[in-house]
């Protein structure tokens, strides 16, 4: 779980900030008007198919490519008018590693020292403080070329932490990393966030951003076509419901009756053709959002008939579902039923 769900909203303090950002390349639109606000010491998601702008965002940000219109503030800085602000202030890790592999991770962390004006002294103690806490230490006299997938991440995160930035940029992290990887760089974002980072981070992984992220935007054709927290985007898609499955007939039809004079039980209807309760295998659809409420007022209602259910099963939509509906591009053969999670 992330460490923190924040619920800031638009009074507090701005990391990152834009206002009818806009970019084009020849006759492609790829940016058409975003607004951001992401507060400080957060963790921010923008989510998008391939080719929506995620990349192109984090280079108008970063001060990498300039914006055709709207503006923009980094850490207090217009990416405009004051670009070294900007840059003093951040980090980025690209979708393709920084590391060079032909020297060694200790000389690539060296190198980005000597970049940021370091003397001696202070880029050898940073160095190694950083090679010690991305747990590089052993591997660092070795050459880059022959570290893992993920040792290569983590070195490219150290080198963009040399310069002790408070807002940093991560362009799709973990690209290309297996699971256990993937999970180490989990940890290592959520650490940066204890620290007081704010994290600007661009991915395809639905799960990456529903583990890490404090709030999320879904870019599609240069739009931000929705934003929020996971939970705040998830309720947006209809399908959520409640599967209530017996194995005594007798039961079943009590509880089938009741639904049908609506006893009690708040926004309580049957997927039904006609009013007959749907019988897969004995089992009752109640819609619902999921939440402690409404499955206490289910579970308070059983109780009142004196019926015990065998199985209940939450059916709620998740980001996939959301991602999928908000940018109209379904995989074929992508089941319509939203995930169950099991109670």
């Amino acid at each position: 779980m992330p460490t923190s769900r924040r619920a800031d909203g638009p009074q507090s303090p701005a990391a990152v900030s834009a206002a009818g950002l806009r970019k084009s390349y020849g006759d492609k639109t790829v940016l058409d008007g975003i607004d951001l606000h992401i507060p400080a010491g957060s963790v921010f998601a923008l989510l998008g198919p391939n080719g929506a702008g995620k990349t192109t965002t984090v280079q108008i940000l970063s001060t990498l490519i300039a914006a055709d219109g709207g503006r923009a503030q980094v850490a207090g800085h217009d990416v405009a008018t004051s670009p070294d602000g900007v840059r003093s202030a951040i980090g980025v890790t690209g979708q393709f590693s920084a590391v060079d592999g032909l020297i060694t991770g200790e000389e690539n962390m060296l190198l980005m020292a000597d970049l940021h004006h370091l003397s001696r002294r202070e880029g050898r103690r940073v160095t190694g403080e950083l090679l010690e806490r991305f747990e590089l230490t052993e591997a660092a006299k070795r050459p880059a070329s022959t570290y893992s997938g993920g040792m290569k991440r983590r070195l490219d995160i150290a080198m963009t932490l040399v310069g002790d930035p408070r807002i940093i940029f991560l362009d799709e992290p973990t690209t290309g990393l297996d699971p256990r990887a993937r999970h180490n760089m989990w940890q290592i974002i959520r650490d940066l966030v204890t620290g007081g980072v704010t994290v600007f981070l661009t991915t395809q992984y639905l799960d990456e951003a529903d583990e890490l992220a404090d709030r999320i935007a879904v870019l599609h054709d240069g739009r931000i076509a929705a934003e929020g927290s996971a939970e705040e985007l998830k309720r947006l898609i209809p399908g959520g419901h409640v599967r209530l499955r017996f194995t005594d007939p007798a039961a079943y039809q009590r509880a089938a009756a009741g639904l049908r004079e609506g006893i009690t039980l708040p926004r309580a209807r049957l997927r039904s053709s006609g009013g007959t309760p749907v019988d897969e295998a004995l089992a009752l659809h109640i819609p619902s959002d999921g939440s402690q409420r409404e499955l206490r007022s289910l579970l308070d209602w059983l109780d009142s008939l004196g019926i015990e259910a065998d199985e209940l099963t939450v059916h709620t939509p998740d980001l996939d579902d959301v991602f999928f509906a908000l940018t109209a591009a379904a995989a074929p053969g992508r089941p319509d039923q939203p995930k169950e999670t099991a109670r």
